[in-house]
């Protein structure tokens, strides 16, 4: 990804608690429900709904989200387009990984089935 250090930048400086009610609105829209969201969320980050609900209270920024985040081991799994870059060749370690998540969400919204979007994870 040819990004510059502005775009990067600002997507640090984006707070999830900005973001995740249009995450929460494009799921809804295409027939997903929020606890859906917040199962992919968890699987990505680790964070549950306390702790997101948590973050989204204190406004954290992506930067902050992500450095307390763990990342889920099959994340790396996650690729294809989304804004228009493969997230899987975005050099911006931060960015990436706020692309990893758009991409969830974008999946989601789709329609895929669980156990795709989470990588093939175990799914009840």
């Amino acid at each position: 990804m040819a990004s510059t250090i502005h775009h990067d930048e600002r997507i640090a400086n984006m707070t999830f608690a900005t973001v995740f009610p249009l995450y929460l609105l494009k799921v809804e829209k295409k027939g997903r429900t929020k606890d859906e969201l917040y199962e992919v969320i968890e699987w990505l980050t680790g964070y549950d709904e306390h702790v997101l609900n948590k973050l989204i209270q204190e406004k954290a920024t992506f930067k902050t989200f992500f450095q307390h985040a763990t990342l889920h081991s099959n994340a790396h799994l996650i690729t294809g387009l989304i804004c228009g870059y493969r997230v899987e060749e975005i050099t911006n370690t931060l960015t990436q990984q706020v692309r990893y998540l758009d991409k969830l969400v974008d999946e989601l919204a789709k329609g895929k089935k669980m156990e795709k979007i989470l990588r093939n994870a175990n799914v009840l």
